[in-house]
């Protein structure tokens, strides 16, 4: 498709290159669309712990945690969009594409905010 004939939209964020094939840029759009839904729960999760758990948990730890989850959620949105991005880039120039270096992030958060979960329901217990 001629340049001039994009959005301006379009020109702006993904400039130069040529249309790659839909399937990959839907496919593209799907993964940006999981990330951000798993984005969405840890969100909803650090809201839920701070929101629903005050009679349970201690108010300093809670809070930490909570914002602790939330931040991951917020980074993983975040990383999402920009990952997103160099995707389409790379796509509409025909390059290899980039390490998603989301997902050791999301990883070690997973990891950090279950530890964190598992030491304030055994330490409630107690």
């Amino acid at each position: 498709m001629a340049d001039e004939k994009r959005s301006a939209l379009a020109r702006w964020l993904l400039p130069g290159g040529t249309d790659p094939d839909p399937r990959f840029t839907l496919a593209n759009e799907r993964t940006f669309l999981a990330w951000i839904r798993t984005s969405l729960a840890f969100v909803a999760g650090g809201t839920a712990l701070e929101g629903f758990t005050a009679e349970v948990f201690a108010a300093p730890l809670r809070t930490i945690v909570a914002a602790l989850v939330i931040g991951i959620g917020i980074l993983i949105g975040t990383g999402a969009a920009i990952h997103w991005l160099r995707v389409e880039r790379r796509l509409r120039h025909g390059r290899s594409l980039p390490v998603p270096a989301i997902v050791p992030l999301l990883s070690a958060g997973a990891v950090l905010a279950s530890v964190a979960a598992l030491a304030m329901v055994l330490g409630a217990t107690r």
